[in-house]
């Protein structure tokens, strides 16, 4: 096989995997403006539920939770697939061992990051490829935290002892965010009054507040799955990109390399042919 030939079948290939990762650039790309959208809406549901929280613990301060607890989980949003640079390696590097009891992993590809860690893994929860993914994710993180040892009280709320942090990158700044969850609304229990009259209730206080605790838990963590879930797909944009200008560059310098075996390929043929003309 002349090495014009076999330059034309490498060509062919590279061709071929471009169009593999022009493809994916460009669902990542449609991810990325779909729960956008998502996560906006979701971000006003988490603000209405935060700035209830104010109008309630404001009146109703005895039931402010206490955060001095000796168990700290950290819940570390990560990914279950790949070409998205060091996104689980950073996040592994952000994990503070002194700060923390335990971690529960979301995301096979992070979980395999957490090997070397001395931290107890207490779960390992596949992560979510798209958004449409992310409510069957949160139902088996909440259905996890709420039977298992150490969280089993989780849904009760009144007197479990124990923190949880949630770890992830932050797609508006481009950062590694730590954000509580649990105890809930530690800015807002903070806060003074902003009322003038009490709220008006239909349920009893307690169950009042243990039903928006419920509903701020899944609400807060729709919003960090998908704010996650953005960073991760632009992070996977970034790392395609940069991937396809590789290939586009290789391509160019085979086809340069291609024209110059071809020029002395065909050097060859003609005097071949004025080889055989004087021969003859």
């Amino acid at each position: 096989m002349s090495q014009s030939h076999e330059l034309r079948l490498h060509l062919t290939q590279l061709e071929e995997i471009r169009t593999i990762l022009n493809a994916m650039k460009n669902l990542a790309f449609m991810e990325i403006h779909k729960l956008s959208r998502y996560q906006a809406m979701q971000g006003k549901a988490v603000g209405n539920i935060e700035n209830a929280a104010i109008d309630f613990l404001s009146f109703n301060p005895e039931f402010a939770i206490e955060e001095d607890h000796d168990k700290h989980i950290a819940i570390l949003m990560g990914t279950e697939r790949g070409f998205c640079g060091d996104f689980n390696e950073s996040l592994v590097k952000a994990l503070n061992n002194d700060k923390y009891t335990g971690v529960i992993a979301i995301g096979s590809r992070l979980a395999n990051k957490l090997s070397d860690n001395h931290l107890p893994i207490i779960a390992e929860i596949a992560g979510a490829n798209v958004a449409e993914e992310v409510p069957s994710i949160i139902n088996q993180l909440i259905d996890m935290l709420s039977t298992s040892e150490e969280t089993g009280k989780l849904l009760g709320l009144s007197q479990l002892a124990i923190r949880l942090t949630v770890i992830y990158h932050d797609y508006a700044t481009g950062l590694i965010t730590q954000r509580q969850i649990f105890p809930p609304f530690p800015q807002q229990q903070r806060k003074g009054v902003q009322y003038t009259y009490p709220p008006i209730l239909n349920l009893d206080a307690a169950e009042f507040y243990t039903d928006l605790i419920r509903h701020y838990l899944f609400a807060v963590l729709h919003e960090i799955l998908y704010i996650s879930l953005m960073a991760e797909n632009h992070n996977r944009l970034q790392h395609l990109e940069g991937a396809v200008n590789h290939l586009d560059d290789e391509t160019v310098n085979l086809q340069r390399k291609l024209q110059i075996y071809r020029q002395e390929e065909i050097t060859e043929e003609i005097e071949v042919i004025l080889l055989n003309s004087e021969n003859n």
